[in-house]
């Protein structure tokens, strides 16, 4: 039987455990029956650390905002408003000075 690549790692050799499914290379285990809109979606900062909806993150590099002679300076600082799963932007901030915009989630720092 054909199991689906583990969410966490993307590793092929998962196997079954009674009701959930196990990923012997990171030990992640979950229910293939709960829902996709259940499980978060994982998105990362410049450090590798995970970010979730609430976080409050500066920005690490300088932005030039799209449509405007604005530049986003290193260490302006931001909340995260929701995470979107999207090939650009990923994150929706509240930016101090700037207002809400979206920002691609590899350009900032968990604060």
């Amino acid at each position: 039987m054909q199991y689906p690549l583990c969410p966490q790692c993307g590793s092929e050799y998962v196997y079954a455990d009674v009701a959930h499914l196990v990923c012997p290379e990171c030990a992640y285990e979950w229910n293939p029956n709960e829902s996709d809109a259940q499980q978060a979606v994982m998105i990362k900062d410049a450090n590798g650390t995970v970010l979730s909806e609430g976080d409050k993150v500066t920005v690490a590099k300088d932005l030039k905002i799209k449509g405007s002679s604005q530049v986003l300076k290193i260490g302006t600082k931001a909340v995260v408003r929701r995470i979107i799963d999207g090939k650009d932007h990923q994150l929706d901030c509240k930016v101090a000075g700037g207002g809400e915009m979206m920002i691609t989630a590899h350009f900032v720092k968990k604060a």
